[in-house]
């Protein structure tokens, strides 16, 4: 009955994969009624605490985009990487990490995409070394960003376990950012230069169009501005709150001193952002809901209601199982936990939804709550089937033809550099943990 079960949950898996968007999400819940009406398990609760956070930061965010404080961010890369043209394999990755790292998704790369290919070609540097390792820095951010669904996912189940938000950004920030400045030095010389790619060449003896800017009008206004100070300011509090729990409101409750928690004052405190955005940096809230920021984060939701909800109540209902067969061997090597992070990330697509669905597990067989803030990166996996949205764009606007899929799928353009991210942030962070 096990591997049936088993069986269930993989599929559902892999076919929500393969619809893609709230598909993950719905038949995560069609996995869930066949274990509860199929099998006789019992549901476990639904992760509503993680969902909710995420719908408070996705509405800041979107309420950020909508009141023009996400074309103000593109100015600024923009100028950025036009005055360091020569680096701009060095400088793409770090301009969409501290993007993401502030909005707390990856999404905003779609807007940078355009501008580091641009740059690049017209710097004659190949774009598929900036572009691909610019992708992977907009993913691997997501662990290293306050706001982030899968960085909330990720401190509201290790609370319990004194665990603050500044240990965990302590560990994924600086693992993650030398992860990927090693793999942009690691590609910095990765194929032909640019003026040799026959590629390149053959399109432009077809009549390549020139570049141009092929922008939209991006307008950046006095609110528009203030609207990024609003939102900065509130995911410097968050952090605040999270590092220094005696900083949040407290009660006493039957003789016991009870803590405003982390999900809630997150919640709290988004809200308010997005209705202080709203109201005094005039957010249209229809172009709030209709943002592709609102729209991919309330995707998020959907697809951590199913499948976390579905793997939850799978491990749970078989933990029995399931604990003595692995908790000796990922105790004594906590990295083949990892790997399996790793692995269920390329099924889900989704970072927040990989936390959700092994990260308990991992609690469940007596993972020290340190090693997995150290394994966090290790949801990053969803570059290995270039099937993510940042990598088709990517491919899509790099015009020369040099970033793309392989004859064999697997060998893209994105694999080294996120092998290489990876496997190194990892690393790092069992040296972080360990050490300091």
């Amino acid at each position: 009955m096990f591997w049936l079960q088993f069986a269930v949950v993989i599929i559902a898996i892999f076919i929500g994969a393969r619809i893609g968007g709230i598909g993950l999400g719905v038949m995560g819940g069609v996995g869930l009624a066949l274990l509860t009406f199929g099998f006789g398990l019992q549901p476990t609760a639904p992760p509503i605490d993680v969902m909710l956070m995420i719908v408070a930061v996705v509405t800041a965010a979107g309420a950020l985009q909508a009141a023009g404080g996400m074309n103000y961010l593109v100015t600024i890369a923009e100028k950025v990487l036009r005055k360091n043209p020569e680096r701009i394999t060095f400088m793409a990755p770090i301009v969409t990490y501290f993007f993401t790292f502030f909005a707390g998704t990856g999404h905003v790369a779609y807007t940078l995409l355009p501008v580091i290919s641009e740059v690049a070609q017209e710097s004659k540097v190949r774009p598929e070394r900036p572009m691909s390792i610019a992708v992977i820095a907009s993913q691997q951010a997501i662990t290293a960003s306050p706001i982030s669904a899968a960085t909330v996912a990720l401190l509201a189940l290790l609370a319990p376990y004194d665990v603050t938000l500044l240990q965990i950004l302590g560990v994924t920030l600086p693992a993650t950012f030398i992860g990927i400045m090693l793999a942009a030095f690691t590609i910095r010389k990765k194929g032909a230069e640019l003026e040799d790619d026959p590629v390149y060449n053959e399109r432009l003896e077809k009549g390549m169009e020139p570049i141009g800017e092929g922008k939209e009008n991006m307008v950046v206004t006095g609110l528009s501005k203030f609207s990024v100070g609003l939102f900065l300011f509130a995911a410097v509090l968050i952090v605040l709150l999270g590092s220094f729990p005696e900083l949040r409101p407290s009660w006493n409750e039957a003789g016991e001193i009870v803590e405003l928690s982390m999900p809630n004052a997150i919640q709290i405190i988004m809200l308010t952002t997005a209705a202080l955005i709203i109201l005094v940096c005039k957010a249209d809230v229809q172009k709030i809901a209709a943002g592709s920021v609102f729209r991919a984060g309330i995707v998020a939701v959907v697809a951590i209601f199913g499948i976390a909800w579905m793997g939850d109540t799978f491990f749970q209902a078989n933990m029995d199982t399931i604990e003595p067969a692995v908790q000796g061997m990922v105790t004594t090597a906590p990295w083949i936990f990892a790997l399996a992070l790793f692995i269920m990330s390329i099924l889900l697509n989704s970072q927040a939804a990989t936390v959700s669905a092994l990260m308990p597990l991992g609690l469940s067989l007596g993972v020290n709550p340190l090693f997995l803030i150290a394994m966090f990166p290790a949801v990053n996996g969803y570059f290995f089937i270039p099937n993510y949205g940042p990598i088709i764009a990517a491919i899509s606007f790099d015009r020369t033809g040099t970033t793309k899929i392989g004859k064999y799928v697997l060998n893209h353009s994105f694999m080294l550099p996120g092998l290489v991210t990876s496997i190194i942030a990892v690393a790092l962070g069992f040296l972080f943990v360990m050490f300091l």
